[in-house]
């Protein structure tokens, strides 16, 4: 009776999880990073100088991006034109502007005539009279104009001048770049963002195959005479084989994350050092007949490349590290395995995620489609399905995979749990085989159980971050039992001093500074074990796509298996099995290696922390 009372009074409302916390409590596992610490002022400057530079860069592609979205549909406008009488034009416009709201001024001009459509603050009217007048010129020129943006009672503004095809007619407009100044205050105020990793910080690199100095290839051309190499890994062959008493000291003394042995030789991979200092350890510790790095032999096909989507290499690091390129030679993923996100919606005119998604659902309003009005769900779905290889935007982890929005989350990012209940049940009855949830609260409640327990006696995986507020304390629905619950971590494979932990963790992901899609056809980044919870949701969906035969019990052990091991040996509260690992898991789902024997221990631990003293 205690335990549902306490879902009725803590559970009312479920939010979305995407913020870490920014401040510590006694009992915290994990104090703000040394960067962070009050008693060490300079390295914080510095990391906030850094951090503000990453985010005027995000906010200038954002800007770039916008720019030459207004042109494209004004351009789209104005095809047929010439056969358009002036009234004929005004509706059109003012249809245009219903569409494209941040288009507040439109003015057309043709034969010296002129049609006006929307209003524009006064004073913005003001500040951009004579750059409306050199667009003018060049568009009558036949040539596009954009001017710079500038600033009008805090408010970001630029005018743009687009030709017709017609001879002597063209559009002048003024456009507010609300959606802008949106995603910065919304960094500002309550996101956590941190440096994208710089060169090298990737989990494969490139050098000369016969000198092995390390070279950066920019360009096709320059794969010539490189070969690539596993960061973190070298291959070693020694004298006399190592005793395993031997193995266990190397494995400590290199921070040691994963061994193989293969025929005479041994893999192995360091949580802490690179290549180089592998090498220079065998060598000078060991003696060994000989120490390399782990080459890579790749395909001659072009797919086996680096997608080119725009922002990939310089930005998502959290895919190569994971292996997920390594894991496209696998499985791509394909469209009968739906994934939903049970979210804030879908912002569903995303360029990035066309085709991509499938009618949802609406929690709120059944009438109406699950539209996206914070953001949260749209960067998501994006780290799942964002579209690959389309030159534009980001790479998601798969190729195929559908997306199913479920709007259960409002405008201020929260829903009740009927809402979220509601909206997992609908996914369930709906072809969803995996659902994500990055979502939750720290009280259980038996309705919301119900409506897992659904989900879950369908065959279904379900996904769920695990929180931000670095606490042991279960979170739900992470800590239900039939939820596989993700920690967050860094781009160094540490754990994100956000990130909730616990017995009833399954495994990591990527969770910090993860750049993704965003509302109004944007991208932003963003941190949280929400960001941490669609990389393991797509990773099921390549995995069922690749093995359907496989039950929900069977992918999430599977998963398990296979993920990197972080932290203590085994299972951990910070890591639970480890960090996830793409091509590791769909070859295990490729040879059916898999097994259930964990999962009454898995089972055991989470209600065990459920039963902890905080719920009596």
């Amino acid at each position: 009776m205690k335990r549902a009372l306490l879902g009725l009074v803590f559970l009312a409302t479920l939010a979305i999880i995407a913020i870490p916390n920014q401040g510590t409590t006694p009992g915290d596992r994990y104090a703000q990073p040394d960067s962070l610490n009050p008693g060490n002022m300079k390295t914080a400057s510095a990391e906030i100088r850094h951090n503000r530079t990453i985010m005027k860069q995000d906010l200038q592609k954002t800007e770039l991006l916008s720019r030459e979205q207004c042109v494209l549909h004004i351009n789209h406008m104005l095809s047929g034109a010439n056969r358009r009488t002036p009234s004929d034009m005004k509706t059109a416009m003012d249809n245009f502007r219903k569409r494209y709201a941040h288009m507040e001024l439109l003015e057309w001009r043709r034969d010296g005539s002129k049609i006006s459509s929307g209003s524009i603050d006064a004073k913005a009217y003001q500040e951009a009279k004579d750059e409306l007048k050199k667009a003018a010129n060049s568009a009558n020129a036949g040539k596009q104009y954009v001017s710079r943006p500038f600033q009008v009672k805090g408010q970001t503004y630029f005018v743009l001048g687009v030709p017709s095809p017609t001879p002597s007619s063209y559009v002048t407009g003024i456009v507010h770049q609300d959606l802008l100044d949106q995603i910065k205050l919304q960094q500002v105020k309550n996101l956590r963002i941190a440096p994208f990793p710089s060169e090298g910080r990737y989990r494969i690199e490139s050098a000369d195959s016969v000198t092995l100095e390390d070279v950066t290839v920019d360009h096709p051309e320059q794969n010539e005479g490189t070969s690539h190499y596993h960061m973190n890994q070298v291959v070693v062959k020694f004298r006399q084989s190592p005793t395993n008493a031997d193995l266990k000291q190397i494995q400590k003394e290199i921070a040691c994350v994963r061994m193989k042995k293969l025929g005479y030789t041994y893999v192995f991979e360091s949580r802490r050092m690179d290549a180089k200092q592998l090498m220079r350890y065998f060598q000078e510790r060991w003696n060994p007949q000989y120490v390399e790095p782990h080459f890579l032999y790749m395909t001659n096909e072009a797919e086996s490349a680096a997608p080119n989507d725009t922002l990939y290499a310089k930005y998502q690091w959290n895919l190569p590290i994971i292996g997920t390129n390594e894991g496209w030679g696998l499985s791509k993923g394909n469209e009968e395995t739906i994934v939903a996100v049970v979210d804030t919606g879908v912002d569903l005119e995303h360029p990035d995620l066309k085709g991509r998604l499938l009618p949802g659902y609406n929690v709120f309003d059944k009438s109406n489609v699950p539209s996206d009005d914070v953001g949260h769900g749209t960067h998501v779905s994006g780290i799942i399905s964002a579209s690959v290889n389309n030159s534009e935007g980001v790479a998601g982890m798969t190729w195929f995979n559908k997306i199913l929005p479920v709007k259960v989350l409002d405008q201020s990012g929260a829903g009740s749990t009927y809402a979220v209940a509601e909206g997992i049940i609908w996914a369930a009855d709906h072809g969803a085989k995996v659902i994500n949830m990055s979502l939750g609260n720290y009280a259980e409640a038996e309705f919301l159980h119900d409506a897992i327990r659904y989900a879950y006696d369908k065959d279904i995986v379900l996904i769920a971050a695990s929180g931000n507020d670095n606490t042991e304390r279960p979170g739900y629905p992470a800590a239900y039992p039939e939820v596989f619950a993700v920690a967050a971590t860094d781009s160094n494979s540490r754990k994100a001093a956000f990130s909730n932990y616990g017995a009833y963790i399954d495994v990591a992901a990527p969770g910090v500074n993860i750049p993704s899609t965003y509302t109004g056809g944007q991208y932003a980044a963003l941190s949280g074990t929400s960001m941490a919870s669609p990389h393991v949701a797509a990773l099921a969906g390549l995995i069922r796509s690749m093995n359907p035969e496989l039950t929900n019990v069977q992918i999430m052990e599977l998963m398990r298996k296979s993920a990197t091991d972080l932290g203590a040996a085994g299972h951990d509260a910070d890591f639970g099995w480890g960090q996830i690992d793409v091509p590791r898991a769909l070859q295990a789902a490729s040879q059916n290696q898999y097994s259930i024997q964990f999962w009454p221990q898995q089972l055991e631990r989470k209600l065990a922390a459920i039963e902890r003293k905080y719920i009596q």
